[in-house]
């Protein structure tokens, strides 16, 4: 998830060495364009269009820490989102509207990429987070974390069985059908 952070460090040369650079930048999406077109480009010249078949998934929608979304964290959700066109606050928005627009352009350049968007689909089902139902075994402050689950839910990985098994099967529907 480098594309989300807030800072990126790049660095040039060896990492061992005395004479690296690093360098921190702000997280702008800006730099998820370049790497979208960076992968067009590549996709253009080495893909047979004629024999493969190309899929992009939009992003897993996240809230890091139990932060909040319109008022809640995933923390005690036992229902997804029944609000008619919900869009959690920290859904990328923008993020979203590269990856479309570079698909687009691949269309125009005769290079067809079934879209698959998950990311609206998924971000209803704020219920179907871990949350605090995994091992805080490992953990020395484990007692504070569990006292605060508000703040500690774990809200980017899903439930299995669940949300990833949709994406599955809308993926093979497409692989199927197309």
């Amino acid at each position: 998830m480098w594309w989300i952070k807030y800072n990126i460090t790049l660095r040039w040369g060896s990492f061992g060495s005395s004479d690296a650079i690093s360098k921190v930048v702000l997280k702008d999406a800006r730099h998820y364009e370049i790497s979208m077109r960076t992968w067009s480009d590549w996709l253009e010249l080495n893909v047979n269009r004629t024999k493969t078949k190309l899929f992009f998934m939009s992003l897993s929608p996240f809230h890091t820490n139990g932060e909040h979304f319109d008022g809640h964290s995933c923390y005690n959700e036992t229902k997804p989102v029944s609000k008619k066109d919900y869009w959690s606050i920290q859904t990328d928005r923008e993020m979203m509207g590269i990856a479309e627009s570079t698909i687009e352009r691949l269309k125009g350049r005769g290079l067809h990429v079934q879209y698959l968007n998950i990311t609206h689909l998924s971000d209803y089902r704020r219920d179907a987070h871990v949350s605090m139902s995994r091992n805080l075994s490992y953990l020395k402050n484990r007692e504070s974390l569990i006292n605060n689950p508000q703040q500690y839910a774990d809200c980017v990985h899903w439930c299995l069985p669940g949300v990833p098994d949709v994406w599955n099967i809308i993926l093979y529907h497409y692989i199927i059908n197309t």
